[in-house]
């Protein structure tokens, strides 16, 4: 039997309790997450656990920040990047965020991060965009519009997530 399995991610800015509630119901199956994949999570097939998990989103983490997390009863699982760090814990276990002041906070300082990348991705798409019209067809036309596309891409990665975080922090505002 196979000891490690990938499971794909719905995107923890759109889907972050019901990624978290799935990976949970898994370790009651025997799979815990065991790290970050490619658009995804790899697990690993143990004896089966009732535990949590929770996401936080922190630059450059120190010590200290997962000392904080360990005297709460979470377990630092895995981290992608410098900024998304998964923790788990004993079902029953409060909470790393358990009011709405700090949870906003949590989405503010996501929301920020990706405002930046999507606010130049998007200058950089339509003066492009602008360029092409200028330029006509030849091959500076071919090449801007090349690049027009890849900022586009760009700007939907960065876009989505933006948006996302930005209707977290107001639905959590208005309510």
């Amino acid at each position: 039997m196979k000891q490690t399995k990938y499971i794909p991610s719905g995107g923890l800015a759109f889907y972050e309790q019901k990624e978290m509630k799935k990976l949970s119901e898994l370790a009651k199956k025997g799979w815990v997450l065991e790290s970050f994949a490619f658009l995804g999570y790899k697990l690993r097939k143990i004896e089966s656990q009732d535990i949590e998990y929770s996401v936080d989103y922190q630059k450059n983490p120190d010590d200290d920040y997962f000392t904080y997390f360990e005297a709460a009863g979470w377990s630092h699982i895995c981290s992608t990047g410098d900024g998304i760090h998964i923790f788990s814990a004993p079902s029953g276990t409060k909470p790393i965020y358990s009011d709405q002041e700090t949870t906003i906070d949590k989405y503010e300082r996501e929301k920020k991060t990706f405002e930046k990348y999507t606010f130049c991705f998007f200058i950089s798409t339509v003066l492009l965009f602008l360029l092409i019209n200028v330029s006509g067809y030849g091959w500076l036309g071919t090449v801007l519009k090349s690049i027009c596309i890849l900022s586009s891409i760009c700007l939907v990665f960065t876009g989505m997530p933006y948006t996302a975080f930005a209707f977290k922090v107001n639905n959590l505002k208005r309510s």
